[in-house]
């Protein structure tokens, strides 16, 4: 544990108590959760059995409004689960890994006040960036990741936004059960700097992360970068775009000095409820490191299969094509919706090609505000892991109920 004072988690220890006497006073309080039951089945080409992990996770919070301008949450998350799977906390070693663990936990425990030019937040917070490339929630997961942070928001002119967290502690999505320790959570001094612009349909974000990871010195980074999205169309038809560069470097404590480079290029193109899209994402590498993103929703890129949540050594070359949209009729309208893609997987260095994958998914609305969705990912391997099938099936309900004063 470092030196800092441990003012994100004194303040979770401190409001506990207080609670009841907030929800006294307040203004307006509410009821929230998230429920959802899910089922993985997992192939994969070096196990001799398939993992088959059906899980559900309940998440619930008391949002209090005590005076005008500040907000308090309470949230905790449990999960259940059955069936033969790896959880990186059950010792199923003979299965592949479905990193949802059951157990229960705090998940936020923050005060925030915000006013129009800006706000802070402290205490265990959930935090997600742009895309969620370097800093989220990873809320694929049934455990997500949240921080224990000092948050800062300013808004010094109509179009500009200027976001700071200064993170203590994250806990990760394996869990406080998970076997390895520093899979639970790590210790941190790491300082998010996101400078942001938006005017009609683009946006162009500056930002830097500097990255301390406390207990394991090899995974501290410091990353700059520009990212710029945008579309050329109205009514978000037409012509659209994200590019990005980031320059990652070695930072604190960090035994291995390295300067490699990120980018994503990103065109696509809408019309009517469809929108078709193609990609290069490259993250460097020099065969001893490459760029990291610990810290990120990593499942939200470089294929649904998860093969590539530590970059290789070598770097990754991702090279993509896709699309998506809504669709249904009648009360159905639009309420329907899809997205298929396939990923060329390839080194930044070495002329190694990785494998394939292919992805698919399909969400629907269910009676009850309850939504479904089906989800596939087949990632075929030619010089990197092994071939793996990856088929969910799931079911989540979402409210909120203001209780009585």
């Amino acid at each position: 544990m470092h030196n800092h004072t441990r003012l994100v988690s004194a303040l979770v220890i401190a409001l506990a108590p207080a609670f009841p006497l907030l929800a006294a006073e307040t203004q307006k309080a509410a009821l929230e959760w998230d429920l959802r039951l899910r089922h993985e089945q997992v192939e994969d080409a070096g196990f001799g059995r398939d993992a088959g992990a059906t899980t559900a996770r309940l998440r619930a919070g008391l949002r209090l409004t005590p005076a005008a301008g500040w907000t308090v949450l309470l949230e905790g998350e449990g999960v259940a689960g059955a069936g033969n799977y790896n959880s990186g906390a059950n010792g199923k070693t003979a299965y592949p890994t479905v990193l949802d663990p059951t157990g229960a936990e705090l998940n936020q425990a923050w005060v925030g006040w915000k006013q129009a030019r800006g706000g802070v937040t402290v205490g265990r917070q959930r935090i997600a960036l742009d895309n969620q490339r370097w800093v989220g929630s990873v809320g694929w997961r049934q455990n997500e990741q949240t921080f224990d942070a000092l948050g800062a928001q300013w808004k010094p002119a109509k179009d500009v936004t200027l976001q700071y967290y200064w993170l203590d502690k994250v806990h990760r999505v394996a869990s406080d059960k998970a076997l390895n320790r520093l899979a639970r959570e790590r210790d941190l001094d790491s300082h998010l700097l996101n400078l942001g612009w938006k005017h009609a349909s683009h946006q162009l974000v500056g930002y830097a992360y500097l990255h301390d990871d406390r207990d394991v010195a090899s995974a501290s980074t410091a990353t700059w970068g520009l990212r710029w999205t945008g579309s050329a169309g109205k009514g978000g038809q037409g012509f659209g775009w994200s590019a990005e560069y980031a320059r990652q470097t070695d930072h604190a404590r960090n035994p291995v000095g390295f300067g490699l480079d990120y980018w994503l290029l990103e065109p696509s193109w809408t019309h009517g409820k469809t929108t078709l899209r193609a990609g290069w994402e490259r993250l460097g590498g020099n065969g001893r490191v490459a760029v990291q993103s610990p810290l990120a929703t990593l499942h939200l890129f470089n294929g649904w299969d998860d093969q590539f949540g530590v970059t290789p050594a070598r770097g990754l070359d991702d090279r993509y094509v896709g699309a998506g949209g809504k669709f249904g009729t009648g009360k159905y309208d639009g309420k329907l919706n899809w997205a298929i893609a396939w990923h060329d997987y390839r080194s930044d260095v070495g002329s190694v090609h990785y494998g394939r994958e292919w992805n698919a998914s399909l969400g629907f609305p269910l009676p009850g505000g309850v939504s479904g969705l089906v989800k596939l990912a087949d990632y075929r391997a030619d010089g990197f892991a092994r071939d793996n099938t990856k088929f969910w099936l799931q079911v989540e309900w979402r409210g909120t109920r203001g209780l009585a004063p």
